[in-house]
């Protein structure tokens, strides 16, 4: 997982870099490896090795960027809050504001040894395994959402007012920016219209990690157990009921429509039926509020203008993926697909 100084990989100069390091670490750097992570984070990120001396970089991408988007202060906040609770996270080292070094801001945080599972369906594990990796995963969620995130020093990491009506609002507009044409996805149009007049009347809060799904949870080496929540990009005091209905869209689509679990036997493979799973987070939550459809679809909503988003940027050239408007098409597509599935059955 290391990669040449001058590797091309990387969006900024790696000597930059060993410049910077020597000041932090108090010594000179000699042997510096930059490699970048594999998967489809839209921050930059980054192993870096420094004559023995690890960590992880994390950095906005070096582009025109959205309002509010690649907020890496917020990540670094929110996982500065976290140290130390019941919510693994990596330890932090600096964040650094200065574009100059870099070409944007960035921070350095613990390198964690650990598996990361892409596709829900665990392959490789025995299914005992699997059942604790989803016992695992649902009490770190219900971790994060029982948080006191004042007392964390959270208290002002979201806007008043109702969440699902902002949020809507947010990634509707959005999506008018991701769209080629009004033929391009018909289905999330669909889906927005199915929203509007369903939003929930309710009053419960918490700090929500806004892409709570397992790719972004680091795994023991060896054991079933969390180790690290990953990707707090878009993290904010919210509707936990939306992290959990990410959370579980794999109950809902495919496999080859990121790593879903559609078409498996699950009890076969170890791996609990949707209702199961959510009596464990429920359970560790100590929540009363239950999952809905208008949760299911919102998440299905919201990730399809997410991949909608990487589709337009790839189509600009703004991404490092090389596929990336494709992929992001096509997932915008089962997305919206999937959301009108639950609206169409839906008793809502």
């Amino acid at each position: 997982m290391s990669a040449s100084p001058s590797t091309p990989a990387t969006d900024f100069d790696p000597e930059a870099l060993r410049g910077f390091l020597g000041g932090f670490l108090g010594r000179e750097v000699r042997d510096l490896t930059v490699a970048p992570t594999s998967g489809g984070m839209s921050n930059p990120t980054y192993f870096v090795t420094a004559d023995g001396w690890r960590a992880v970089l994390r950095k906005q991408p070096g582009m025109k960027l959205a309002k509010s988007a690649h907020a890496i202060d917020r990540e670094f906040r929110v996982i500065g809050a976290l140290q130390g609770s019941a919510v693994p996270v990596p330890q932090l080292y600096h964040y650094e504001e200065d574009p100059g070094l870099l070409g944007t801001p960035f921070y350095l945080m613990e390198w964690l040894d650990g598996r990361i599972f892409t596709e829900y369906a665990l392959p490789g594990l025995a299914p005992e395994q699997r059942g604790a990796i989803y016992r695992s995963m649902a009490a770190t969620m219900a971790a994060i959402h029982s948080l006191d995130f004042r007392a964390a020093g959270l208290g002002d990491f979201g806007r008043p007012g109702n969440y699902f009506e902002r949020q809507i609002s947010r990634w509707s507009q959005l999506w008018q920016q991701y769209r080629k044409g009004d033929a391009d996805n018909p289905d999330l149009d669909r889906m927005l219209d199915w929203l509007g007049p369903r939003i929930p009347d309710s009053q419960l809060l918490a700090l929500c990690h806004g892409d709570c799904r397992i790719g972004n949870l680091m795994f023991h080496p060896t054991e079933p157990r969390v180790i690290g929540v990953l990707d707090w990009e878009l993290s904010t005091l919210g509707h936990p009921l939306v992290d959990v209905a990410f959370n579980t869209q794999a109950w809902h689509m495919a496999p080859d429509e990121n790593g879903g679990l559609l078409g498996i036997e699950l009890a076969a493979e170890g791996i609990p039926a949707e209702a199961d799973y959510l009596e464990d987070y429920y359970a560790a939550a100590g929540t009363t509020e239950r999952l809905s459809d208008f949760h299911r679809v919102f998440a299905m909503f919201r990730a399809a203008v997410g991949s909608a988003g990487v589709a337009y940027r790839g189509e600009l050239g703004n991404s490092t993926l090389p596929d990336s408007a494709q992929v992001g098409r096509r997932l915008a597509g089962a997305y919206a697909r999937r959301g009108m599935e639950i609206a169409a059955r839906s008793g809502l």
